[in-house]
């Protein structure tokens, strides 16, 4: 079971990092895009009947850099 936790305006989810496959807190950087505390990777949410982190692809980390300074 994945738990959302909103403190103030942050949102924090816990989940499998794909990168180094830990189970830990994932901080939102924008919405459905977060960032790994334990390695650091930014991973993408992924809803289909069941949540899941991915790895970022190239047009996503390319829509970051435009969107998100």
């Amino acid at each position: 079971m994945v738990k959302t936790i909103k403190l103030g305006h942050i949102d924090t989810v816990n989940g499998i990092c794909p990168e180094c496959q830990e189970d830990t807190i994932l901080v939102a950087i924008v919405t459905d895009f977060y960032r790994c505390t334990n390695c650091g990777y930014d991973v993408k949410q992924y809803v289909n009947g069941s949540i899941k982190y991915l790895k970022l692809e190239d047009q996503d980390v390319e829509w970051l850099r435009k969107n998100h300074p």
